[in-house]
């Protein structure tokens, strides 16, 4: 009880942290929809997949690594880390040098000619989250959450205040609408003409601001090249880069390759990169359940790690697992049945609502990930992390092929459905190569019952239609009651349990 109780309550840290966070990153939605038009969010969503997909080239599997090597290994901690921080940032650098020399090119072959510049703060961005990532990841393994979510929420205040000043504050004051004894400096500053180019450019500032924030509360760096230690630690991390790429294949092509799978006119009056832009503000939707993915990841992968000589460890990972499905669920139906709502409040501008339909499929799709992560384990902990790249280059084929044949067909539709269908598939490979080399007792019947009847409430509670605003908001947020009295009565006997178990510690 006390371990569960360890991580929910780091779980808590990373999730306050990651829902405040990611609320007011969230916000940001009105604020592109308002001022920025289609075109501009579909660009925005497709270099963001190319910077996803290339974060991980960056780091190379080396965050996981650390974990492992700083933990079961029997190594100095503190050698792994700086010999893990100096290798990291080298390659960042190197990389991040290539891209800045080479943003004419990229440029051009991603069809923004004459834009070289948004590629020069593509690679600020790249390098600067790359020689992040291992200072984050020791705050994480050393147990100091706050300070962690405390860094990142600051990042975040940052990137927003940014935005805002530029997409905003600018535009209004340069129109003469605000502040007009500053309109001639405003006027100079302002670009009507950029649109992504402002987002890109306050993630730079963000990031540089928040570096050596970062890099203090660390402490100095000892620059060191130990072969001994960094051969056998790339060698654990190398599957790991593969895993990685196919992962973001999966969770970043179906927005990275919708505006190319799309038929032109498929969706009247909005051309393909509009209708990408349209798809990528619906899938910011699915934040509600990624968020606490990422809260639970950030918590868990250092806790499965320290679990390693646990001889109960394949107990408590079943336990943890049919938590995270309970709670994952009850979300989904809650955002689900109040899509109409949470479109209306946060899309601005007009024609974003055709996608709402396919958000909770998202949402389940995102589910998946999280039961992933927790099947995962296995393999982390037996050093086989070779199965991480079989599994997830079978899930970065199935997004590819569902893509290009259901897009065509289903337009933002066929696009969940890539995310859906490439992390069921994952967990499901995953779940039955795993209990072969690890076995755990997950309550496999229940889970899939939970997920079935979870699902089946998020789409009754979407599409449910009264005609009256305030009979439609009770009759859909029913699902969420009686879905809840569905968990209790399933789960009295292990409620009663942990309330007892808490009593006493």
């Amino acid at each position: 009880m006390s371990q569960l109780k360890k991580l929910a309550s780091q779980s808590a840290v990373y999730g306050l942290s990651s829902i405040l966070g990611k609320t007011i990153n969230f916000l940001l939605i009105p604020l592109y929809t308002g001022y920025l038009d289609k075109e501009a969010l579909g660009s925005f969503t497709l270099i963001y997949a190319f910077i996803a997909f290339l974060n991980v080239v960056f780091t190379f599997g080396m965050e996981t690594s650390y974990f492992r090597f700083a933990t079961g290994k029997g190594l100095d901690p503190k050698k792994v880390y700086h010999n893990t921080q100096t290798l990291v940032g080298l390659v960042s650098l190197t990389l991040g040098t290539l891209i800045y020399l080479g943003s004419d090119h990229l440029a051009t072959w991603l069809r923004y000619p004459g834009q070289g510049h948004l590629f020069h703060w593509v690679a600020f961005i790249l390098a600067i989250d790359a020689i992040m990532a291992i200072p984050f990841a020791k705050l994480r393994l050393e147990g100091k959450a706050f300070a962690f979510a405390m860094i990142k929420l600051l990042n975040i205040f940052l990137n927003v205040g940014f935005n805002l000043f530029f997409i905003v504050l600018l535009f209004h004051v340069a129109g003469g609408e605000w502040f007009p004894e500053w309109q001639p400096i405003a006027q100079k500053l302002y670009r009507p003409d950029w649109g992504v180019d402002y987002i890109l450019l306050a993630n730079v500032l963000a990031n540089g601001l928040i570096l050596p924030v970062l890099l203090y509360i660390n402490g100095p760096i000892k620059w060191m090249l130990n072969k001994t230690i960094l051969l056998p630690m790339w060698h654990y991390a190398v599957p790991l880069l593969f895993m990685g790429l196919a992962g973001v294949i999966n969770e970043v092509f179906s927005r990275g390759l919708f505006e190319f799978a799309i038929p032109e006119d498929f969706y009247p009056g909005l051309s393909k990169r509009a209708a990408g832009g349209v798809f990528g503000a619906n899938f910011k939707l699915a934040i509600f359940m990624s968020l606490i993915i990422q809260a639970f990841r950030y918590a868990a992968e250092p806790f499965f790690f320290q679990q390693t000589e646990n001889k109960n460890s394949p107990q408590l990972f079943a336990r943890v697992m049919h938590w995270f499905i309970i709670f994952c669920t009850t979300l989904m139906v809650a955002v689900s049945v109040n899509l109409n709502l949470i479109g209306k409040i946060f899309f601005q501008g007009e024609g974003y609502e055709l996608g709402l339909s396919m958000v909770p499929l998202l949402l389940m799709g995102y589910l998946f990930l999280g039961i992933y992560y927790n099947l995962s384990i296995w393999f982390k902990l037996t050093d086989q992390t070779r199965y991480s790249f079989y599994i997830t280059s079978l899930g970065a084929v199935v997004t590819v092929v569902i893509i290009f044949s259901l897009v065509p067909v289903f337009g933002f539709i066929g696009a969940a459905l890539s995310t859906f269908g490439s992390y069921f598939v994952m967990s499901v490979v995953c779940f039955m190569v795993g209990q072969r080399y690890y076995p755990i007792p997950y309550q496999v019947e229940k889970g899939l019952l939970y997920l079935g009847i979870a699902f089946l409430f998020s789409y009754l509670g979407f599409w449910i239609e009264f005609g009256l605003p305030w009979i439609n908001f009770i009759a859909r947020n029913s699902f969420i009651l009686v879905y809840l009295l569905f968990i209790f009565l399933m789960e009295k006997k292990e409620l009663y349990s942990l309330i007892r178990q808490a009593k006493k510690n």
